[in-house]
């Protein structure tokens, strides 16, 4: 245990002490092995024996190192303080969100939820008005040109249904409520094959589009609920939407928000957004969508983190998530939950800033890069 321990130890002040000394000793020694280390840590320290030996680590590097800081999160980065959940009346709508219907005017609305704390374009043209606490009782309106709710999203404990369903519900007690969900979208001519992967159920209920997300590491449970109406649905022309700069800065927005809006149902600390690890993130993106590939390393050899100290962004610990062709930063978020690997990236304690890019492809395909890190 003590050879693992020192072991460690070395391994984890050489890492910390990196950027004095890579530059001089990259012209005679292969480096590549640290690479290997950003990837080992957190698989390491699922070793309860090992981590131990690595908290140990730690703590030594910082004691001999002085002015290095710990690997472990900023301790000023805490969890935001609880706030009250709003009682959820029973409604007469198929579904409700924070006791809002679509229809409802703004001035009603808002009564309930309060002010928006940002608006962000979204893929039917018009904008997600963001309303929360911290990130905590989460949900995105939108509103027609009359000033009237015509989508509502969230991914809290915020939803009640004439047909008795909630986050506790089931895909399986989804599907008996309300039926078969649709395998096409017809958009003008063309009809769209959905690719679900059994992650989401899209339905089509009289005037409403309902999408319905599952947890597929929590027994397929609801996640989060999506509902759009129809004269809203029928404005976008296409599968994907047609990006603008708008659009662009709206999904990379919407990415973090939501983000931080599931890190805090665990109870864990906001990330802060980097304006600079967001550019660095925004130009993986455009290169990937430029060139036609999709990796987390480029095609000049860059790993993440080569790009991130390129940029001159100082890390101690580094991550990043990648998604593309889902249908917007939702549908992106969603399916990356439902990923493992990238699961942990969202939901990693460690982590105290974020910065995410999107770019998009000539068929309007978005590329979304997530970079995660703490200093």
């Amino acid at each position: 245990m003590r050879k693992i321990f020192w072991l460690l130890a070395i391994l984890v002040l050489a890492y910390a002490a990196r950027p004095l000394w890579e530059e001089k000793a990259g012209e005679y020694v292969d480096l590549s092995f640290l690479d290997s280390v950003d990837q080992a840590i957190e698989n390491v320290s699922e070793n309860p024996e090992v981590a131990k030996a690595l908290d140990g680590a730690k703590q030594f590097t910082a004691r001999l190192g002085g002015e290095l800081q710990s690997l472990v999160s900023d301790n000023s980065l805490e969890a935001p303080k609880a706030v009250a959940k709003p009682d959820i009346a029973a409604t007469d709508s198929l579904f409700a969100v924070h006791n809002v219907t679509l229809g409802m005017a703004k001035e009603e609305a808002q009564a309930k939820v309060g002010l928006p704390l940002r608006l962000m374009r979204n893929e039917y043209g018009t904008d997600w008005h963001s309303y929360h606490t911290d990130y905590q009782n989460y949900v995105l309106l939108s509103y027609d040109k009359e000033g009237k709710v015509n989508g509502m999203y969230t991914n809290q404990a915020l939803i009640s249904s004439t047909e008795d369903l909630s986050m506790d519900s089931t895909k399986e007690e989804v599907r008996k409520a309300l039926g078969t969900p649709l395998k096409h979208l017809q958009k003008g001519n063309v009809q769209y094959i959905l690719d679900t992967r059994d992650e989401y159920d899209l339905y089509k209920i009289d005037d409403i589009y309902v999408t319905v997300f599952y947890d597929v590491h929590e027994g397929d449970t609801v996640t989060a609920v999506q509902v759009i109406h129809e004269e809203l649905e029928e404005k976008r022309p296409g599968i994907y939407a047609e990006p603008n700069d708008e659009f662009r800065k709206g999904s990379e927005l919407l990415l973090f928000e939501l983000t931080n809006s599931t890190r805090v149902q665990r109870n864990l600390p906001i990330l802060r957004w980097d304006e600079e690890v967001a550019d660095t993130a925004r130009k993986h993106s455009e290169d990937m969508a430029a060139n036609q590939y999709f990796s987390h390393t480029n095609q000049q050899g860059e790993s993440p983190f080569d790009r991130m100290e390129e940029d001159g962004i100082q890390f101690f610990v580094a991550g990043e998530n990648l998604a593309y062709g889902q249908y917007s930063s939702i549908f992106a978020h969603e399916g990356l939950m439902n990923s493992m690997g990238h699961r942990e990236n969202i939901v990693k304690a460690d982590y105290g800033y974020l910065g995410v890019g999107a770019a998009f492809n000539k068929e309007n395909q978005p590329y979304f890069t997530e970079n995660f890190f703490n200093r």
